[in-house]
């Protein structure tokens, strides 16, 4: 029976394809600027590490200006960062079961042919514990061992994209590289990751491509790496070396730690508390105790991730959307109504009312999987354009099933409620004062 209606709503379609195509245009339009939004929102807001989700935590320690808190709008809040010496002690006292203090940096990478050039990477500069934290998944090797931290060795663990450019995609593991006039040994080969948020370093940037390379945090004072992301001090000191600069009171590396249990954070809080109580007899931390972890939504929410307006936008859609449904019902309406004579002649065939509902509501159905499928054309289109315009990562943008199951179902169940009203009233007609005027 499903089979002939489809059948019928078919031709029904082709009878009158002008209306047919503006009914599906409609759809179309709406789910397309919906689902665009949505989409955007959907991996913006999405865990992007549900694993371990409430096991990572954020570092924050009040190392600011006594007389001014960090954040005026929010003054119970800590930097969201901590100070160089402040994240190496940590590492070195290592109060939870992983921890790893991390920065950006860049290094210039000397050509492996004698055709090749010079050119700049990303590199992330962090600790061997980043890799099983943060789940980084490796085609070749793996990342570096503590001892490679304590000893700073100048080793490296390249993406997928990097190590393809300097190596073909061929397994590097052993080969080695000149960057910064340092002899580096490739040590692993990271697969395609990419956490969506950026969710270890919301602070620059939540949506931005992760890292071209990593090396060990404990390489900043050997070849005085630098500091590419965001930084911000209180205190004018008189900085006129390297070494000055690691121990000033500028907070720019990110902290993360990982605890298994409620007990163990309770446990790490006192460890950062007994921490930060040692440095005030050294005369650092002016103000009152103020130390927090965040697990990795907090920390997400902390940083407005999510934007207000990305969720204003989001209702504004649908909202465009329902405009379109009503355009939909006013179209399906003087469709139906438009063929009445038709029904009323099936009716007096013998078919029942619930019948004639049912063909009505497959027709519908039918437009709005239609209006659906083009529909994820356009949003296809949208999230190219918002690439293009935003330079936004492929993991920001890209339209997984979930969202395309969903742009379907609401294209279908969208158009079969803006279809009940004209169905039923169709319905409702006496067929004999239509037969009469025939």
């Amino acid at each position: 029976m499903f089979k002939y209606n489809v059948k019928l709503a078919a031709k029904s379609m082709r009878r009158n394809p002008v209306m047919t195509l503006l009914m599906v245009a409609a759809i179309a339009v709406g789910i397309g600027v919906s689902m665009t939004t949505l989409s955007v929102y959907h991996m913006m807001s999405s865990n992007p590490i549900p694993e371990k989700s409430d096991v990572l935590f954020a570092v924050t320690l009040d190392s600011w200006n006594p007389l001014r808190p960090f954040d005026d709008d929010e003054p119970d809040r800590a930097p969201h960062q901590l100070t160089f010496h402040d994240a190496e002690r940590l590492v070195t006292l290592a109060g939870g079961k992983r921890q790893t203090a991390m920065f950006e940096s860049s290094l210039i990478i000397e050509p492996l042919g004698e055709d090749g050039l010079p050119f700049e990477a990303g590199a992330r500069v962090t600790s061997s514990d980043f890799f099983p934290m943060f789940n980084v998944p490796f085609i070749y090797g793996s990342g570096w061992d503590k001892s490679a931290d304590s000893a700073a060795e100048p080793v490296v663990v390249l993406t997928k994209k990097l190590n393809e450019r300097l190596f073909g995609g061929e397994n590097s593991v052993g080969e080695s590289l000149t960057m910064n006039d340092t002899r580096f040994q490739v040590v692993g080969v990271i697969d395609t990751w990419e956490p969506t948020p950026r969710f270890y370093d919301p602070i620059n940037g939540a949506f931005q491509e992760i890292n071209e390379m990593f090396i060990p945090f404990s390489l900043t004072r050997v070849l005085e790496l630098q500091s590419e992301g965001s930084d911000w001090g209180w205190k004018d000191e008189d900085i006129a070396s390297f070494e000055q600069w690691l121990n000033s009171e500028a907070v720019w590396v990110q902290y993360f730690v990982e605890l298994d249990s409620p007990t163990d954070r309770d446990e790490y809080l006192g460890h950062l508390d007994s921490y930060v109580n040692e440095q005030k007899r050294l005369g650092r931390f002016e103000r009152p105790l103020n130390n927090h972890i965040y697990n990795v939504a907090e920390w997400m929410e902390y940083h407005k991730v999510v934007a207000r307006d990305s969720k204003v936008l989001v209702g504004l859609s649908f909202l465009f959307l329902l405009v379109c449904l009503l355009s939909t019902i006013a179209l399906t309406l003087t469709k139906f109504v438009g063929k009445k004579a038709e029904t009323s002649l099936r009716r007096a065939l013998g078919a029942s009312r619930q019948m004639i509902f049912k063909q009505q509501i497959v027709e519908v159905s039918l437009i709005g999987f239609t209006g659906g499928v083009i529909g994820l054309l356009l949003v296809i289109a949208g999230l190219q354009g918002i690439r293009y315009l935003y330079e936004s990562p492929p993991g920001l943008v890209r339209l997984d099933w979930l969202m395309v199951l969903t742009a379907l179902g609401v294209a279908v169940v969208s158009s079969m409620i803006a279809g009940l009203y004209p169905a039923w009233r169709v319905c409702r007609i006496p067929p004999a004062t239509q037969l009469k005027t025939q």
